[in-house]
């Protein structure tokens, strides 16, 4: 396809989007570069020191102390999970970007399968909004009387304004329903993510 080709089909798509239909869709593809470049990052302390500050900040939400005002709690009998406001923390969009890969990764060790990595890309009123998501999968066996849903299925969302770092969302959720059984709690699954579980 021409380049001036595909820029009249870019702007077809974001006349085609809604707010619920992205103007552009597409698979996240990591180039070698940026492979090497997370490589590189999960070898320092940005990581652990990561899940060690949620760790605490979600000890203080099960004692009902007061968190930090960057990171939020969902807890409701269908879907558990965190927010992280990281437009009001101090991290590159690189950093945010291998924290988003990494926990992706974490959650693979778990008995876990990827479904989807993609991202969608919707204009608003004066900005644009990015959503990078990894939503993945507990391996269930079939064989079972019931399916163990482990954690539930979980959806890690990243999400951009203007390309600038706006959110970072990972929320487990389970259904309620009669053929499946959650063994795992949101408080094992992180320990998990953070590799102090027992």
């Amino acid at each position: 396809m021409a380049f001036w080709d595909q820029i009249k089909n870019i702007f077809q798509q974001v006349e085609n989007s809604s707010a619920t239909m992205p103007a552009i869709h597409e698979m996240i593809e990591r180039s070698a570069a940026e492979m090497e470049a997370y490589g590189q990052w999960k070898n320092t302390a940005g990581p652990h020191r990561l899940m060690d500050w949620l760790g605490n900040q979600y000890a203080r939400h099960l004692d009902g102390q007061r968190t930090d005002e960057t990171v939020g709690f969902l807890d409701i009998p269908s879907s558990k999970g965190f927010v992280v406001y990281f437009n009001k923390m101090n991290y590159t969009r690189e950093e945010i970007t291998h924290f988003f890969h990494y926990l992706r990764e974490r959650v693979l060790t778990l008995n876990y399968r990827p479904d989807i990595s993609d991202r969608r890309i919707f204009p608003r009123r004066g900005w644009v909004e990015t959503h990078e998501r990894h939503y993945l999968k507990p391996k269930v066996n079939y064989d079972d009387a019931k399916l163990d849903q482990a954690f539930g299925n979980i959806m890690i969302e990243f999400e951009l304004r203007d390309d600038v770092p706006n959110n970072l969302r990972l929320r487990a959720t389970t259904y309620n329903d009669s053929m499946y059984e959650a063994r795992g709690s949101f408080g094992g699954l992180m320990m998990a993510l953070s590799g102090t579980e027992g």
